[in-house]
């Protein structure tokens, strides 16, 4: 593990303060998580416009210095011993959205839910699978978010983003969309805005789907207690959440976390939990569905910092 050095963080702080208002040190990235579990960032810059986030990430890739982005906090698990260097937090403040007809250009920071239901209540069809989706527009589309059987490569038209190289805008077809995946895992490239096609459609009709898809989602799914979303990947031509109550893993228990008795696919935080149980819990689990299917699950959460 690399050791802090409380002299040069607050030297590269006080260049990032330069650039950006809200820059902090050894902040708890807890307080930044869905799952409510993760040690400090030794440097956490939080940008409030696209021209913070341009300048921030700039000067970050000139300079050579490592970092990494968290967007509103879900699909992550920070290590108890937090992160070195510097965090980018693109959320609040990074949330603007400016709608032309059924296309919509909404800043990285951008939640989903929210989003979802100002396109339903302009009667723009396309995005209601995302209501109950806890992350930002950019993250989701890192990540190709999706529930009910839809995602976001669906209606995504084009991404800006900022890479070592400058600033460029990527269409649909070169972001690589898979399973939970895109091109902009594989890249350093940060994405800026998210241009979006949906499609017109009655006010009334689009917003029933929404709140019935969020409905289904508060009833199957343990959106009271804190979690990262689903903790595992969907095996294909399966479901890990039914593997994982069928090899009798619900309600299973490490330190101050265990597997959703609603939802198996779901580790929930019960107080006071640690990534380091989130870490032990999860393989027991891939163990027992080792051992009883023969299936090897895969994480769908982040791992960020060092464990």
């Amino acid at each position: 593990m690399r050791a802090v050095d409380p002299a040069r963080t607050e030297r590269l702080a006080r260049v990032l303060r330069g650039l950006c208002r809200d820059v902090r040190c050894a902040e708890p990235l807890r307080r930044h998580t869905t799952f409510r579990i993760g040690g400090p960032a030794d440097v956490l810059v939080v940008p409030r416009t696209v021209d913070e986030l341009r300048a921030v990430v700039t000067w970050l890739y000139a300079s050579a210095e490592p970092f990494v982005v968290l967007g509103r906090g879900s699909n992550v698990l920070v290590s108890d011993r937090g992160v070195r260097g510097v965090v980018v937090k693109v959320g609040g403040g990074l949330d603007r959205v400016r709608w032309d007809g059924s296309r919509v250009v909404a800043e990285a920071g951008s939640g989903l839910p929210r989003l979802s239901f100002r396109a339903a209540r302009r009667g723009l069809s396309g995005l209601e699978f995302a209501a109950g989706i806890p992350g930002s527009v950019g993250g989701g589309v890192v990540m190709n978010a999706g529930a009910h059987g839809h995602s976001l490569q669906e209606v995504v038209r084009a991404v800006r983003v900022v890479g070592p190289w400058g600033e460029a805008t990527w269409p649909a077809q070169a972001l690589e969309f898979g399973y939970r995946t895109s091109r902009l895992q594989r890249t350093s490239a940060v994405v800026v805005e998210v241009e979006l096609e949906l499609r017109p459609a009655p006010v009334e009709e689009v917003l029933e789907r929404t709140q019935r898809w969020l409905q289904q989602r508060g009833a199957t799914q343990p959106v009271r207690l804190p979690s990262s979303g689903c903790i595992f990947r969907n095996p294909p031509g399966d479901a890990a959440g039914r593997l994982v109550e069928l090899c009798g893993a619900k309600g299973m228990r490490e330190g101050g976390v265990e597997v959703s008795t609603l939802h198996a696919n779901y580790v929930v935080n019960t107080g006071g939990g640690r990534a380091e149980d989130v870490l032990r819990l999860v393989e027991r689990v891939r163990e027992r569905v080792r051992r009883t299917f023969g299936v090897e699950l895969e994480l769908e959460v982040q791992l960020l910092g060092e464990f």
